[in-house]
């Protein structure tokens, strides 16, 4: 939307919600430069890469918003481009202290303690990523404090089942029907039966999944990246925060976070970090299993379109050989 409203090069054309959208270059020269294309056209193919790789197979379209990693391959097969950037992009399967028995952190700790991210990067994402350390902070972000890998630890996950007093408890993982995110939740409910724990997956379409995706009591979601570490620990951890899916609300945590907001140095902040990661990590919210690299693909004679980190378009940088 930016490119056509305000200052933008570009006028809008149409916008149907679900389906896709049009922009067409303005007759006006543009203020920052010269904008290359005459057109944009978005089309929704919904979530299934099939549809994608069909619509680059007959000409179709010329790029994508983002290529699913389990597609990279058959792209690079079909002769198309792909562009590849290592992100702070994730999933997290979190619990939601709200909803008993989650709000007992022993019930947390062993399901958190039964899983290998190591695996479950491989497994769910193809190895497309770098594991990650339970406390969604990582190496890309300024005040990233190294605390430690994610140990798994199956005896001490048995241990504090039982020490729970629930060791016939049944989790429940519910993900949404995307492919990559099916993937990740069914090796982490993988990793945790082979630790003992007992566990079904439930797997919702994109449309029912989303109409309450705060209140499931353990659930994978997908984050994209922030430049800052604090960004989205401010947004999906901090107590009453708008995004804060697990209901996490501890007084140490947001002291600590109130304390990293408001340092402005980097390598000050590292300091508070490791706090905040060890809290974070202690309290069994999450299961983060890895950081995403992220992919975009083009057809050969489309220039300027690498993935972006967060992931954006930036179609002002984009040209078409003729």
């Amino acid at each position: 939307k930016a490119l056509a409203i305000t200052t933008g090069p570009c006028q809008l054309v149409k916008w149907d919600a679900e389906t896709g959208a049009e922009v067409k270059r303005r007759d006006k020269p543009w203020w920052k430069g010269e904008f290359y294309l005459d057109g944009i056209q978005w089309i929704d193919y919904g979530s299934d890469p099939n549809a994608m790789l069909s619509a680059f197979e007959s000409g179709e379209i010329d790029t994508d918003h983002e290529t699913a990693s389990d597609a990279v391959s058959q792209t690079d097969k079909m002769g198309l481009k792909n562009s590849e950037i290592a992100t702070g992009s994730t999933i997290v399967a979190r619990f939601n202290i709200g909803n008993a028995p989650y709000d007992d952190v022993k019930l947390r700790r062993a399901a958190q303690l039964a899983v290998d991210n190591s695996a479950v990067l491989k497994l769910g994402l193809d190895g497309r990523g770098k594991p990650a350390d339970n406390h969604h902070v990582g190496p890309m972000h300024p005040e990233y404090a190294d605390i430690g890998p994610a140990k798994r630890d199956m005896e001490e996950a048995k241990k504090l089942l039982a020490a729970s007093g629930k060791a016939d408890h049944e989790y429940e993982l519910i993900s949404v029907d995307v492919e990559w995110q099916k993937s990740t939740g069914d090796a982490i409910a993988a990793q945790m039966r082979e630790a003992g724990l007992k566990i079904k997956r439930t797997v919702l379409p994109a449309a029912t999944f989303w109409n309450d995706w705060s209140k499931y009591p353990f659930s994978c979601t997908e984050w994209l990246g922030r430049p800052l570490g604090v960004q989205v620990l401010a947004l999906a951890y901090k107590s009453g925060a708008a995004w804060n899916e697990s209901a996490y609300a501890s007084k140490e945590f947001d002291e600590l976070l109130d304390k990293a907001l408001a340092t402005p140095d980097a390598k000050a902040r590292k300091e508070i970090m490791a706090g905040i990661e060890k809290n974070l990590r202690d309290s069994g919210i999450i299961i983060q299993p890895y950081w995403r690299s992220v992919y975009r693909t083009y057809r050969k004679g489309v220039e300027g379109c690498e993935q972006h980190q967060a992931p954006e378009q930036h179609f002002e940088k984009v040209w078409i050989e003729s």
